[in-house]
């Protein structure tokens, strides 16, 4: 009778083992397969014909039905992408020569022999085709970072260069104005796109020329931290209320007391968008009547 119970306790607790074994074995194949099809899904190869449902568990024909709604999803986003990436080259390459156009024949007819209101209609139409020629170049660069048609390419290496390129660029145009504009030197490096973020830096110094006035000053400086580098742009300009400095980098905001300058109230937005592509921020610090100071924050590593 001992030996009787002996063996069937040996039988059941065999049979316990190898039913435990066929269930790992069988959890294994399930979590291999859900693997398998989260991998296929990853690369956008991922089909629910090549899967067997009569084989799948009910957690995995209901990821399979995702997954494959997931990737259709995916070539949609993808095509409608493609779409928008084609309309703003059409329009960037449509509107170039009609408005390079404008441009010569408004100052052709600047250069004539012109009645004092007619020059001054040719002045004006000088400056109207510059402002819609920076709108569409604006739209366009807009367009293509916030739909991920165009792609940052940081790299590790000195600010100075890439600084000193931005304020060359500038200088001519504060001189005119009797504006100082100092570049305080630097030894310091950053992790960055070096067009991208030097176009950031050259709508920061645009806008300090723009409402700081004649007599002003404009400064450039870097200050290193453990994880970012900081780059600030300080001027004496007209400075901002608190209220506006939260909204300044919203695209198309234009302050109270930006209206009497020209822009379009985009080159901000364009700021901010290109230092956040870059891991990056921006902030401001203003008082009215005292100027401003617009900072860029650059990942380090």
């Amino acid at each position: 009778m001992g030996m009787t119970v002996f063996l069937c306790l040996l039988a059941a607790a065999l049979g316990a083992l190898a039913g435990g074994l066929w269930f790992r074995r069988r959890e294994k194949r399930t979590l291999e397969t859900l693997d398998k099809m989260l991998d296929e899904a990853i690369r956008g190869t991922f089909s629910q014909a090549d899967y067997d449902e009569s084989l799948l568990s009910a957690v995995e024909t209901r990821l399979a039905e995702y997954l494959d709604a997931s990737v259709v999803s995916t070539r949609n986003l993808q095509e409608e992408k493609d779409k928008i990436k084609t309309l703003i080259g059409d329009i960037s390459h449509q509107t170039k020569t009609p408005i390079a156009n404008i441009l010569l024949y408004a100052q052709l007819l600047g250069e004539q022999s012109l009645p004092p209101s007619a020059a001054a209609k040719a002045a004006a139409l000088e400056r109207q085709a510059e402002k819609l020629k920076t709108l569409i170049e604006a739209l366009v660069k807009t367009s293509r970072l916030e739909t991920g048609i165009l792609e940052f390419h940081p790299v590790k290496g000195p600010l100075a260069p890439m600084l000193e390129e931005a304020v060359l660029q500038l200088r001519p145009k504060a001189m005119e104005k009797g504006i100082s504009l100092t570049l305080h030197p630097t030894q310091e490096e950053a992790r960055f796109d070096p067009k991208w973020t030097a176009e950031a830096l050259c709508n920061l110094l645009d806008n300090s020329v723009k409402y700081t006035p004649a007599g002003g000053e404009i400064r450039v400086k870097v200050t290193a931290y453990e994880i970012f580098c900081r780059i600030d742009v300080t001027d004496t300009g007209i400075g901002l209320a608190e209220e506006e400095q939260a909204k300044v980098f919203q695209r198309f905001y234009r302050g109270a007391e930006a209206r009497e300058v020209e822009g379009v109230g985009i080159g901000l937005y364009l700021v901010r968008q290109i230092a956040a592509g870059q891991g990056g921020y921006v902030k401001v610090v203003s008082s009215p009547g005292e100027g401003s100071t617009f900072s860029i924050f650059l990942p380090r590593g």
